[in-house]
């Protein structure tokens, strides 16, 4: 009976997604360079959403996960394959089977699979005789086991595969340009959850949490949680956006601005503190983070006109050729 190990590396350090994205990319050489360059080139460094009582569950619930995963690795050139939905639906099973088949085809390929544990992490083997995965979420050395015929359960009505395959090359300018666009996308669109909107997106997003840490009633893990992902995606940004300066020199005005917004970062991390083992949001600095918050929301919203400007210079091809998808060149 098979028994397939790849032994990945993934490390918890960005979003939950970009985390099991690396560590699969860069083990079958899909993707060469720092993580920060991935989650800039994808977009999905640029994701910023808030649960109106700051959940936890506020940092990957940025969208439709198809919708939102696609564009990016379509902006790396690489082919995917993925499925995803709700458990709940009838047709759950058949597709649940379908999926531990190509998923081991994917394993016997080398290449790993990313999951929905929750959050997101890689599927890295399989053992046949015992008919389990074995999955790890990037926080301990140790996988977990999921039988086959549990894929896809957890304790949220959501699953979630994604394997890859080949790639083709795109010019790095194509790439740095595709992602400023799905920047300011996210930025404009207030709700991706619809037609729930306890969720806010991009530039309401700043207003959830500022009103949240002002109203104080909130989730004392979630809001450190959102605050963590939100520093680290911020210093992502900066030092992709100094990255790409150099293929975009009109980026110079949009990496200063980043810049600021980076010193801003120890005043909030230093809003957070640990009382009996546990961190939480210090009440006695929330004035000081609110105020920190509004400016970095300013600074964010320059940035983006300077994407935007930078976006109407030159052609769209994929919003306007076909506009018919209902989605146009970003303005």
């Amino acid at each position: 009976m098979p028994n397939v190990r790849l032994q990945l590396d993934m490390k918890r350090e960005a979003k939950s997604y970009i985390d099991s994205l690396y560590a699969i990319l860069t083990a079958t050489g899909l993707f060469g360079g720092p993580k920060y360059r991935l989650s800039g080139l994808t977009g999905m460094a640029f994701k910023f959403t808030v649960h109106e009582r700051l959940l936890p569950l506020s940092v990957s619930a940025y969208g439709e996960w198809i919708n939102e995963h696609r564009p990016g690795i379509d902006n790396l050139g690489i082919y995917t394959v993925l499925d995803a939905g709700r458990t709940r639906h009838p047709t759950f099973r058949h597709y649940q089977q379908d999926a531990v088949l190509w998923v081991k085809e994917s394993l016997n390929r080398g290449v790993g699979v990313i999951y929905w544990i929750p959050e997101f992490g890689i599927i890295d083997g399989y053992d046949e005789e015992d008919r389990v995965f074995f999955v790890q979420d990037g926080w301990s050395g140790e996988s977990q086991i999921v039988l086959y015929d549990n894929l896809g359960l957890n304790f949220t009505e959501f699953w979630y595969c994604q394997a890859f395959g080949g790639k083709v090359d795109i010019p790095l300018e194509a790439m740095i340009l595709e992602s400023l666009r799905l920047a300011i996308y996210d930025w404009d669109t207030p709700h991706k959850t619809l037609p729930n909107t306890d969720i806010g997106s991009g530039r309401l997003a700043y207003d959830f949490l500022i009103r949240a840490l002002k109203q104080g009633d909130y989730d004392e893990g979630g809001a450190v949680y959102i605050l963590d992902s939100y520093c680290y995606s911020r210093e992502e940004i900066c030092a992709y956006l100094q990255e790409a300066r150099a293929v975009y020199p009109e980026l110079g005005e949009a990496s200063r601005l980043y810049e600021e917004l980076i010193g801003i970062l120890p005043l909030i991390r230093d809003g957070i503190i640990e009382t009996s083992g546990a961190r939480k949001v210090d009440r006695n600095q929330v004035e000081l983070l609110t105020e920190q918050f509004a400016a970095a929301q300013q600074l964010e919203d320059r940035t983006v006109d300077v994407f935007r400007s930078l976006s109407e210079r030159y052609p769209d091809p994929r919003r306007s050729i076909i506009p018919r998808w209902g989605i146009h060149t970003p303005k």
